[in-house]
């Protein structure tokens, strides 16, 4: 296949979003993509580097709230697309507001990250820094939308009205390692609102989640709450084994060597965003202000 044709086996819906959204990066005639590694971000960076070669840049932030295991994540699938691919350093956890960790967390993350895209974007002359939101993102608590709103930041796919099902089956055409990676947002999310996010708590999180992932569970969220309680969620197939000797005693025993003074599991099982649960028990001021 060309690199830029659609799959013939798509409908002529999906098919036409494909081209809509090659259009949109051609009109852009070059950007800078805020990339995370997961499906969203790659299929944007790819479709961005096929279409715009050198005049795409992919820009990873790194800072305690990315996990070892997506930085790695990031830096193979940046390899596989072949795009330009930079690090930088964020500081968003050192932000009071931002530890603070209200229900506006990941806008004063947003807002730290695309500060810094934006001056890149202007010291390398490309017109528009993009990411990975798609039309799904709607539906959740996402104030990271309103930071990139703010900052013009551009998200081709919610434009072209892409949503997850249809990225999964853009990336997977792509040949993207990613197509069906679950998504992995940062370290931060993990921790319940109101419960101060800090580097140790974080290390924590990462290392809780890395045990798992070492027993073979993968998806796998392991959520602070406050008392330092530990709530694991695994996909629903996987509750069995989690919490059958000798495996519940060895996962115990290693999340207080970690710090955490209890250890639940969370017999719904892995539900992206649970947290969110709790938004609507929390006030959502209308718009962010400089302190909570």
């Amino acid at each position: 296949m060309s690199s830029l044709e659609p799959n013939p086996q798509w409908s002529s819906e999906l098919a036409q979003k494909w081209q809509r959204l090659l259009q949109r990066m051609r009109h852009y005639g070059g950007c800078v993509v805020a990339f995370s590694g997961g499906v969203d971000s790659a299929t944007v960076a790819a479709v961005a580097y096929r279409v715009l070669g050198s005049r795409a840049v992919a820009v990873t932030a790194q800072s305690e709230s990315l996990s070892q295991y997506q930085r790695q994540l990031a830096a193979q699938v940046a390899q596989q697309i072949g795009i330009r691919h930079l690090w930088i350093d964020t500081q968003e956890v050192q932000d009071p507001r931002y530890q603070a960790n209200t229900s506006q967390r990941c806008y004063y993350c947003k807002s730290e990250l695309y500060a810094h895209l934006t001056q890149l974007a202007k010291q390398w002359n490309l017109p528009v820094v993009v990411n990975g939101t798609n039309a799904d993102d709607q539906g959740d608590w996402r104030p990271g939308l309103q930071a990139a709103e703010q900052f013009g930041v551009k998200s081709p796919l919610l434009e072209c009205g892409i949503g997850k099902r249809e990225v999964r089956q853009m990336a997977r055409w792509l040949g993207l390692s990613v197509w069906d990676e679950p998504a992995s947002p940062c370290l931060s999310s993990r921790v319940a609102y109101h419960v101060e996010v800090t580097p140790e708590r974080l290390r924590r999180i990462e290392q809780a989640e890395a045990f798992l992932r070492s027993r073979g569970f993968h998806p796998v969220r392991v959520r602070l709450h406050p008392g330092e309680l530990a709530r694991v969620e695994v996909p629903p197939e996987f509750l069995p084994r989690l919490i059958s000797s000798p495996l519940r005693e060895e996962l115990a025993q290693h999340f207080r060597q970690l710090g955490f003074a209890f250890v639940t599991v969370d017999v719904e099982g892995l539900r992206s965003g649970s947290l969110n649960q709790l938004v609507p028990l929390l006030s959502k001021p209308s718009s962010p202000s400089g302190s909570d």
